[in-house]
Parts: structure tokens; sequence; C-alpha cells
């Protein structure tokens, strides 16, 4: 008899080392971002009045960025960045926070709501789908906010646990939507759940620690991606303490982004570092400390219910107080502790910066707009210069801005009228000092780049 061969079985023990190998060098991920934290809202950004000794704690363990940018002044625009590692206009509709219900708020977001199609569509490439494949245990505990219909879920993208709240606010404690509608707003794995009393933050930080104890339990080999978008501090404004038996009333003001209690504010942002504090603590105790890159950074700039930052303008604005959002980054063993970067980067090179980490190659179709700023940070790249582009469209206005170090041009359009206006960031980060009369020349070169840009990104459907 003769006998079997299994020469199959070599090229297969070889990828399954392969796997083995990347599984083991690849990163963990803790991806955290806050909703409408302001750039002044952290102690260690020289917030004066809040304590968040955990947040300072990462920024000394890890890296600091002093010019990190959204790709959106809304959340719905920068979630979809962070998840494609593109510009939030190419998907098409997504440049305005998706209002409650799936509602579009500009003409594009309008007509696609029209169709039910609304929504980061399953067909572009995300993140969390290429982890999946690459082996990497997914999971979103928090806020989504980037389609109602079922086919936008978080699922759909390659997160395999879902526990989210689904559109922009929610009440803290009876997770509904703004009034008038109250919409449940809660999912699991897509089916509405309630969990009335539970404070949101608190809620999303348990799940949380119970999938990275989970995890660490049944298969701790395999790496994992979390996903941890919290609502804090975006309105309703409710602190821990503050539950009442019935959501929020439709008058109250808790409910106004620019109507934050000073005091409500701060206890919503240091319950948040707190969590953050029991997060690292469960890293460490899991021994998976050293092994995970952990990422904090905000969605937008901070409303006018932020602590001041001498920057100017806020949420919804490209102008700096808008966009310019505090980022902090720890990776022991790769990154430096206690750095200080300056230089300019945006929401979408994380993206990149994870993706690379975990071994991933760029992607075959919709190539990535950003770049490896965790590279470069820690010098295994050369930093290179290259203009940064904004634009936010909601009713009949619209933001943009493009970033060309140093200058910066910001443009507001609405009907009938035009502003610009030309900044020297390397003089005036407040963009107190309009250039757009004496350098003539130059507006019209940011211009030219913009328009160039907007040709680039129209939208795919």
């Amino acid at each position: 008899m003769k006998p079997v061969r299994y020469s199959w079985l070599a090229p297969l023990f070889a990828v399954l080392a392969s796997l083995a190998d990347l599984h083991a060098a690849s990163p963990n991920v803790l991806l955290v971002v806050a909703d409408d934290l302001g750039y002044g809202d952290l102690g260690c950004y020289a917030a004066a009045d809040l304590r968040t000794p955990n947040l300072d704690r990462l920024a000394r363990e890890g890296v600091r960025f002093t010019r990190f940018y959204a790709n959106g002044p809304e959340c719905t625009p920068t979630r979809a960045a962070l998840l494609t590692g593109q510009y939030p206009q190419r998907p098409g509709g997504l440049e305005c926070a998706i209002g409650a219900g799936g509602v579009g708020r500009y003409d594009d977001a309008i007509r696609l709501a029209a169709v039910h199609e609304l929504g980061l569509p399953a067909s572009e490439t995300t993140l969390a789908r290429r982890l999946a494949r690459a082996g990497y245990r997914t999971a979103i505990v928090g806020k989504w906010h980037l389609g109602y219909e079922e086919k936008f879920s978080p699922m759909a993208h390659g997160f395999d646990f879902a526990l989210y709240a689904i559109g922009g606010g929610m009440d803290y404690f009876h997770h509904v939507e703004d009034p008038p509608t109250y919409l449940p707003a809660l999912r699991l794995q897509g089916q509405i759940i309630r969990r009335t009393g539970e404070y949101a933050t608190d809620l999303f930080a348990e799940e949380a620690i119970r999938c990275l104890r989970a995890w660490a339990q049944s298969s701790p080999r395999e790496p994992f991606f979390l996903y941890l978008p919290f609502t804090a501090p975006h309105s309703p404004y409710q602190a821990p303490e503050e539950f009442f038996p019935e959501p929020l009333p439709e008058g109250s003001p808790c409910w106004k982004q620019n109507q934050a209690p000073p005091q409500v504010y701060a206890a919503m942002i240091e319950r948040l570092d707190r969590r953050m504090g029991d997060l690292l603590h469960t890293l460490e105790e899991l021994q998976c400390a050293t092994s995970t890159l952990v990422i904090f950074v905000s969605d937008n700039g901070g409303t006018p219910s932020a602590r001041p930052c001498g920057l100017r303008g806020h949420k919804g604005m490209t102008f700096e107080g808008g966009i310019r959002v505090p980022c902090l980054v720890r990776w022991p063993g790769v990154l430096p502790a206690g750095r200080i970067e300056t230089r300019p980067f945006a929401t979408f090179d994380l993206t990149v910066s994870i993706a690379r980490a975990a071994g991933l190659p760029p992607p075959n179709t919709d190539p990535y707009d950003g770049v490896d700023v965790l590279a470069v940070v820690a010098g295994h790249t050369t930093y290179t210069n290259r203009p940064l582009f904004w634009r936010g469209r909601r009713e009949q206005r619209t933001w943009k801005a493009v970033l060309d170090e140093p200058l910066k041009l910001v443009v507001l359009e609405e009907p009938g009228r035009r502003q610009e206006w030309l900044f020297d960031l390397s003089h005036d980060p407040g963009e107190q000092n309009d250039l757009l009369s004496v350098r003539p020349d130059d507006a019209r070169r940011l211009r030219e780049l913009l328009a160039r840009w907007e040709r680039d990104v129209q939208p795919r459907r």
C-alpha cells in the first residue's frame, strides 16, 4: 500500500505558526472616545478646576498630543473617519451628526434618509472588520451614531459584541433620546434593552471590564480590540447622583449643550476619569497592560459648556476650538513615556496606526487618508507635512477649513454669504489675527487646495 502523503499540512502549519507569531506580537487595543470633551477639559491640558488623575497618569506614561484634530466638528463624521481611516465625506451623508431616529440634517443626508440609506454602509472597509479577520476579538461598548437601520449596525462592521447607544444624546439614567420622541437608545446585539437607573458612564465601563475579564479567561493569547466610545460629557448634563424616576423633561436646560451647570459638567468628566482608572487597573490586574495600546481621544471640540482653553470657537465650527481635541496614547516599550507631541495629527491617523500595529497590510481598495502617527512618534517613520481638511454641513450652513502648516484658512458658507479667515497658527493659535487682507496669495493657494480636496472626496453614493 502506498503511504499517504499529507503534503498540504506543511503550508497549513506554516500559516498557523505565522498567525501565532502575529498574535504574540500584535498589541491589544483599547480605544476610548469621549463625547464633546473640550481641549481644556483635563488636568493634563491645564484645566484648573477638574480632577482627572487617571487620565493625567496616562499622559505621564504615554504621549500627550497638543495639536490633535478631530476629522469633523461634530461626532458622526469623526466616528466615520475613525472606523474607515478616511475623510468622512467619502461615504456620503455623514458630514453632520445624524438626528434622533435617523433624521438627515443637510441635503445629502436628507436624500439618503428618505431611502433608508443614512448611515455608514457595510460595504465600507472598517478597522473592526479587518481586525476581526486577522484574529482579533472585537467589541464596541458605548456610543455608535453611524446609522439607525439594522444594516448599519456595529455587527455589520466587524464587531463580535456590541452594547451601544444608537444615536447622539441619551438620558444617562433612562437611556432614551432627546425629547419629544424619547426613543429607546440602548441596544445589545441590535436589540433594544432597558437598564433603567444605571448611569451610562458606569454602565459602559462595567461592560467593558466584563469583556476584558471574559477574554482573559477564555482565550488570553488572542489579541482584542475594545472600542469604548463614552457618551460623557455630551448633554444632557446629569451628574452620577442625579437620578430621577422619569427622564429629563423636554424643557430642561440640561438638554441644551451650551447650558451645563459647571459643577455638573465637572462631575461628569471626573466620573469618566474615575472609570478610566478602573479600566487601566483591570489591564494591570489581568497582566496585559504592557501588551495593550491605550488611546484616549475626543470626537470633536467642546461645546460652550467646556472649560476655557484659549482657542476660538466651539463644537460645530472649524475654528480651533471646534476641532482641536485632547489625545493621549500609551504603548509601553514602543512609545516614549512623558512625550509631548506638538505636530498636527488627526483622528484617521489613529486608524492607520492601529491597523499597522496589528500587522494589517494597506487596504486593497479605499486606501487610507491618514498616516501612521505612532510610527512617527516612535521615530520609525519621518514626519512629512501634509495639508489637513475639514468640511461640516448642517442645514444651510457649511464650515470648511484647510491647514497647511503653519497657515489655516477657515470658511463659513451660508445662503447669500461667504466668510473667510486666514491665520498663522505658529504665532496665533487662538485665531485672533486675521491675515486675509495682508496675505492674499497665501489665501488663494489654500483656497485652491481646499477646492481640489473637495473634488477628491466626492461621496461614493
